[in-house]
């Protein structure tokens, strides 16, 4: 295949693989989620305050997606548009003269933009980094008890655990996929501190990454019923030459359920590429 067909390709099978899933009201069609502030119609009140878990701490339970909603219009709560986030491409869109690298990953970035992030780990169905997992087009449930808050992935039936108990983090962690996750509230907001990240774990389709040596703490705050937001600082000498901030936001989905969507279950884009080793088609 000409090089120049085998990038057509590969955009279009690495789009189709990030942004191509089942419609989400393929299973549980209908079924109402309990506990939702409606108005007499059924609308959801997306501003209701948020609900409160037993110890009166905010309660981030749901299913939630990267909030797309444009200024002055109003957020709706279905599976109607389930876009991927500002920051699924660049995770310094909203830094001037971008996210702060050190100057190794310059060309490691340039490359992985022109070759439109063929090596790109997603692609091959491996695990999502909980920073990407934010803003890509793939729904994720949280489950909340005072003592742990579980992300759960539709993607690839992934998963990341939040101990909120301020247990010390692990002086020598093996590296994670998620890392190691401790977290404590000031206030009602759930100050979280994430370590133990593998070298190489990108954070973006243009394939920045975060290292080894990074520390991310999460600032998580329910705004509402239907709003969380995430400011998340990356303090990683590595790999950048300065912490830097960035800002996710998010909003609840209702009357919906997760789906399956196993990449590996007949995933052909790594053999007809070539890039298992053998001859593409």
């Amino acid at each position: 295949m000409p090089f120049g067909s085998q990038l057509g390709f590969a955009r279009a099978a690495a789009l189709a693989a990030l942004l191509a899933s089942a419609p989400a009201t393929a299973q549980w069609i209908g079924y109402p989620t309990a506990h939702v502030p409606r108005t007499a119609d059924g609308k959801v009140v997306m501003t209701a305050p948020a609900p409160r878990l037993a110890n009166g701490k905010p309660d981030f339970s749901g299913i939630w997606i990267s909030d797309r909603t444009e200024p002055g219009k109003e957020t709706i709560s279905d599976t109607s548009s389930l876009p991927s986030g500002r920051h699924m491409q660049d995770m310094g869109v909203d830094m001037e003269g971008g996210l702060p690298y050190q100057a190794w990953q310059l060309p490691i970035v340039k490359k992985r933009t022109e070759n439109l992030a063929i090596e790109d780990p997603h692609i091959r169905c491996l695990p999502d980094f909980f920073l990407r997992a934010y803003g890509l087009p793939h729904m994720l449930k949280f489950v909340h008890t005072p003592d742990l808050l579980a992300m759960l992935n539709e993607m690839n039936a992934g998963y990341r655990q939040i101990f909120t108990d301020a247990r010390a983090l692990p002086d020598t962690p093996a590296p994670a996929w998620q890392g190691y996750s401790s977290a404590k509230w000031d206030g009602d907001t759930l100050i979280v501190d994430t370590i133990g990240m593998r070298d190489d774990t990108w954070i973006d389709w243009h394939g920045s990454v975060v290292t080894e040596a990074a520390k991310i703490r999460e600032e998580i705050r329910r705004l509402d019923f239907g709003h969380i937001e995430i400011k998340a600082t990356v303090d990683d000498p590595k790999g950048y030459t300065k912490p830097w901030t960035v800002t996710l936001r998010q909003r609840v989905v209702v009357d919906a359920e997760l789906i399956d969507e196993v990449c590996l279950e007949n995933e052909q884009f790594v053999r007809r590429m070539g890039l298992d080793g053998k001859a593409g088609e």
